[in-house]
């Protein structure tokens, strides 16, 4: 990989000849994004991850897994602890399985569900309740 292209590898699934193929590249905004991993503890009491924000809305998932990802966010679970989640990769709808609250600068996972929290590692995307780094203000 470099700063202008990636390479997706010889596995068929990413690099077959005459099909075409989407790549959403992300990169963290301090006040505004964060992307990153975490190691989770299956534990009620779960690992914080620093955003740097008070996010409104995360997405999440297994690093190494079929699992489907994951959305909690700050408008269908207003108050701690957020337990709303959408799964982007299916066609069902709302769950209230969730457990996970957020901070003035990054969320926490409140569950031991092993979908949610296993001991094991995670990627994750968020975006900020109020983007700081870019907001003007008037008189």
């Amino acid at each position: 990989h470099t700063t202008s292209t990636f390479r997706t590898g010889g596995d068929g699934s990413t690099s077959d000849s005459g099909h075409q193929y989407i790549a959403y590249c992300w990169h963290s905004v301090p006040g505004y994004s964060s992307f990153g991993s975490y190691t989770a503890n299956e534990s009620d009491d779960g690992p914080f991850v620093n955003c740097g924000f008070r996010p409104a809305f995360v997405m999440w998932r297994k690093k190494n897994s079929g699992e489907n990802w994951r959305i909690i966010d700050s408008a269908r679970s207003p108050g701690n602890q957020k337990t709303y989640q959408l799964f982007p990769g299916t066609t069902g709808g709302q769950s209230d399985e969730g457990g996970m609250d957020f901070f003035f600068n990054g969320f926490a996972l409140r569950t031991n569900d092993g979908n949610t929290n296993d001991p094991t590692a995670y990627v994750f995307m968020a975006f900020a309740e109020s983007p700081m780094k870019y907001a003007t203000a008037g008189h």
